[in-house]
């Protein structure tokens, strides 16, 4: 393959060369004064008689730096391209898709920063009633499956027209995927869109060296090398090198392959040692190079120095504005990637598994900007990212050598090479705490807990319990049996355990009344009902009543996603139990929330079907009230089921009770 592989920095964002005053002036953020054209009549007025690129979204328009379609378009501007948005338009009528002509060098299509068929239907398959990407909290702004929608649309009113697609839907979908919702195996959204290049992961200095690409004058069919992306050609053409998977039609036949298929994906999507991919549908060959390397600090800081008008569209005003703006408008952005790899996330398939960091100028510098800002309260609703106290590397080793392959950092148990230290991160959270107009800093992204433990010091932990939560910290054990949390990629519950003690212990010392969360999960793969069970024996022991529960939601392209569609772990390929049965899922998820009347009947079946009836009863213990004539037990609710066993026929055995 062509040098572009090794060359992505020098033709993306790489600033190596910028020093002292002269980078820190360019990476002071900019508060933007306009918005990307979105009009003609806004064309006419900036004097542009063709965009170099029309940016698609199946979002609203919001220019803010946690919108990945802000990102890349300002990337493109800043690089000196001309860019439109075209934001949820109707896929009915092709006039929306018109309406800013005819781009000079391509198309950019993404579904929004969510998959689109995510945003529509819960895990039960019902049609959501709001959406929070959508002007005055609307659904039905974007169709289903938007990327394949607007492709196709764009492909038909111009052929001849380069679409390049990208964002979390197109790259989770690169390659053969189950589709939930369609309970199938589909093709790539490349071949199934008609796209002419995919961008999976992180894009921005992707997209930069394609847009200079195409300026340059070479066509889109010709260029096959640019790290971090997919493309399809004819088998004949196929590169040298490459590990091939196994096909669309041999994964949509076999769930086995689709396991093995699974395991090569995750297993060369290391920027170090990913090798590309290859996987044949029918007489096309989908390729996919190596995956893109991650932004330094450097670029990272310059992506977010840029003039964003941190808010929505005003022409979305007058319908409510966009809702999804407000959790980010006072936050704050400090990393990438997540070397926590839990199975069910799709970050390690699309943002990557090494962490990289912005540098303190950079964060405070944003800090600064939005104390400015009219409406600043005084509070940063967070100061995070993927896991908010990531900002090194797991290890030393991976910067040369790629992450382990197959294993884990922190799951089951931390590795012993783990280099755990939060010093940086404190350090900024103090400066950031120091700046005038700042009256909380709070992190609301999600916290490691396991991580932390492996911290010597425990001054990180008592700063985040004094400073940086309101009352309650949400963490996410996600479930207490250790066969599911193996399944998940997660430590076992003894961490949190710990993790609870030692928040519980500093709260008592520095008197504060503050609690842990925890965000737990229903009918992950490998979760039977009496997993179900001893989680809601864990929310009883821990006096826990949840407000919400989430049942496991199969998205494309994760590793749980895979277990769930084959019933095989594709690391060890051995039986995954699968609750597919809505039943099921029910009672495990209404096992979660026993203590809900509504629940009652819906627990004791599934305390039945699992063995437990010693937990049906109203006595200490209990889980739940016996129905009105229900022949167990009414009263104590005994621990063990050799009791249970030994008693006699309920009526009895009530009265017995009733006499002692």
């Amino acid at each position: 393959m062509s040098g572009s592989l090794n060359s992505s920095k020098q033709n993306g964002l790489n600033h190596t060369g910028c020093g002292g005053a002269e980078y820190n002036q360019r990476l002071e953020p900019r508060l933007g004064s306009e918005f990307l054209p979105i009009s003609r009549s806004e064309l006419i007025k900036k004097g542009i008689d063709q965009l170099d690129f029309i940016y698609v979204s199946g979002d609203a328009y919001v220019d803010h730096p946690s919108f990945g379609a802000a990102i890349i378009t300002r990337v493109l501007e800043h690089s000196g391209f001309s860019v439109g948005f075209i934001a949820q338009p109707d896929w009915r009528r092709d006039s929306d898709f018109t309406r800013l002509g005819r781009p000079r060098l391509a198309f950019l299509v993404s579904s929004g920063n969510i998959d689109s068929m995510v945003a529509h239907y819960t895990v039960a398959k019902k049609r959501r009633d709001f959406d929070a990407y959508s002007p005055g909290n609307k659904p039905g702004k974007r169709p289903d499956r938007a990327v394949t929608v607007y492709t196709r649309a764009l492909k038909r009113l111009y052929p001849e027209v380069p679409v390049l697609i990208g964002g979390l839907e197109a790259s989770l979908r690169r390659f053969a995927h189950y589709d939930y919702w369609e309970d199938c195996v589909k093709p790539s959204v490349l071949f199934e869109s008609g796209a002419d290049l995919l961008m999976f992961g992180m894009g921005e200095n992707c997209v930069v060296e394609l847009a200079k690409r195409l300026r340059d004058g070479q066509s889109i069919d010709s260029i096959r090398d640019v790290r971090g992306t997919c493309y399809l050609c004819p088998t004949a053409e196929t590169p040298y090198g490459g590990v091939e998977c196994p096909s669309f039609e041999q994964v949509k036949g076999s769930k086995e392959l689709y396991a093995r298929a699974c395991r090569l994906q995750y297993d060369n999507q290391d920027e170090v040692y990913g090798r590309m991919l290859l996987q044949r549908h029918g007489d096309r060959m989908l390729v996919q190079n190596p995956p893109p390397l991650s932004l330094d600090a450097s670029e990272l800081d310059l992506v977010y120095s840029l003039p964003y008008t941190r808010t929505y569209h005003p022409v979305y005003e007058a319908q409510g504005g966009v809702p999804a703006i407000s959790e980010v408008r006072f936050s704050i952005t400090h990393n990438r990637g997540c070397f926590g790899f839990c199975n069910f996330c799709s970050i390690a398939l699309h943002q990557g598994r090494r962490v990289t960091a912005r540098s303190h100028e950079s964060v405070i510098a944003e800090a600064r900007l939005l104390t400015s800002l009219p409406d600043f309260k005084g509070y940063i609703n967070d100061v995070g990212g993927p896991t908010a106290n990531f900002r090194q590397p797991s290890c030393r080793k991976q910067l040369t050598e790629g992450l382990c392959k197959g294993r884990k950092c922190l799951a089951p148990k931390p590795c012993s090479c783990l280099e755990a230290d939060h010093s940086d991160y404190l350090q900024l959270l103090r400066e950031l705490r120091s700046l005038p107009g700042v009256k909380k800093v709070f992190i609301r992204s999600g916290i490691r807990y396991d991580y932390l433990l492996e911290d010597k010091s425990e001054e990180f932990l008592t700063e985040l319990i004094k400073h940086h939560i309101s009352g309650q910290l949400r963490v996410a054990p996600e479930h207490c049996s250790g066969a599911v949390l193996d399944r998940m990629g997660k430590p076992h519950i003894e961490a949190y355990k710990r993790f609870k003690k030692s928040f519980d212990e500093i709260n008592k010392r520095i008197g504060r009344e503050q609690y842990v969360l925890p965000y737990l999960m229903s009918s992950h793969p490998g979760s039977t009902l009496k997993d179900a069970v001893e989680l809601a024996l864990f929310l009883r022991d821990q006096s826990l009543r949840l407000e919400q529960v989430q049942d496991f939601y199969p998205t494309p392209g994760t590793i749980s996603t895979c277990m769930y569609y084959t019933g095989l772990d594709p690391y060890t390929m051995k039986p995954v139990y699968v609750a597919r049965d809505p039943e099921d899922k029910a009672m495990q998820r209404a096992l979660l929330q026993y203590y809900l009347p509504a629940n009652r009947k819906r627990v004791i079946r599934a305390l039945r079907l699992a063995g437990r009836e010693d937990l049906i009863g109203t006595g200490r213990g209990c889980l739940v009230r016996p129905e009105a004539g229900d022949t167990v037990r009414a009263a104590g609710c005994l621990h063990s089921r050799t009791a249970l066993k030994n008693r006699g026929s309920g009526a009895d055995n009530g009265k017995k009770k009733k006499k002692r």
